[in-house]
C-alpha cells in the first residue's frame, strides 16, 4: 500500500531538500541589523519576537551569524504579525460591506469562522505576505484605511441624516 502524506508536508520537505544546508549567508549590513536587534531589546518584546530574552550587551557582543539568525526570526516574527494584522482587517472590512447590504447577525462570530478556514485563511495569507514583501511599509497606510470603516456605522449616518436631506428636498421642489 502506497504511503499517504499531506500536500503541504510534501511541499515543506521538498522545500528543506532543495534548499542547501551550508550555503554562505548573504552579506549584509550587520551594524544596521544588530541595531534593529537594539532596539527590539528596548521594547521588552525580545523574547516574544526571536525567542530569546537578550540584553543590550549581549546583543552587542553577538558575532555576525548570530545577529543574522536573530535578525531573520524578527523578520519571520514582524511578517506574520503584519499578515495577521492585514487579514484582520481586510475581514473586519469585507463582513462591515456585506453588512450594508445584508443583516449579518453576529460579525464577530463570522469573522472568526472565516479566519479559522483552513482554505481561506491559508489564501489570504499567502496573498497579504506577497503585498508585505513587495510593499513593506506601504502598507501602514492601507492598514489604516481598513482599520477606520470598521469603527464607523454607515447606516446610523444616513439614518441621522435621512430628515435633514428630506426637508431640503421638499424645499427645494417648493
Amino acid at each position: 500500500m502506497a504511503e499517504q502524506t499531506d500536500p503541504v508536508m510534501a511541499e515543506v520537505m521538498q522545500l528543506l531538500e532543495t534548499e542547501p544546508a551550508n550555503a554562505p549567508a548573504a552579506v549584509s549590513n550587520i551594524p544596521a541589523l544588530r541595531e534593529q536587534l537594539a532596539v527590539l531589546v528596548s521594547t521588552g518584546k525580545c523574547k516574544e519576537a526571536i525567542g530569546a530574552n537578550l540584553s543590550q550587551d549581549q546583543v552587542k557582543r553577538l558575532d555576525d551569524k548570530e545577529v543574522m539568525k536573530y535578525h531573520t526570526r524578527y523578520e519571520n516574527y514582524i511578517g506574520a504579525k503584519t499578515t495577521d494584522s492585514l487579514i484582520d482587517n481586510f475581514l473586519s472590512l469585507t463582513i462591515k460591506a456585506v453588512g450594508l447590504v445584508v443583516k449579518i447577525d453576529d460579525a464577530d462570530a463570522l469573522k472568526n469562522e472565516l479566519k479559522g478556514d483552513f482554505i481561506i485563511s491559508k489564501e489570504v495569507s499567502q496573498y497579504f505576505g506577497g503585498l508585505a514583501l513587495r510593499y513593506g511599509s506601504a502598507l501602514a497606510l492601507v492598514n489604516a484605511a481598513a482599520i477606520t470603516p470598521k469603527h464607523v456605522d454607515f447606516r446610523e449616518q444616513i439614518t441621522e441624516q435621512s430628515p435633514v436631506i428630506t426637508e431640503e428636498l421638499v424645499s427645494n421642489t417648493e
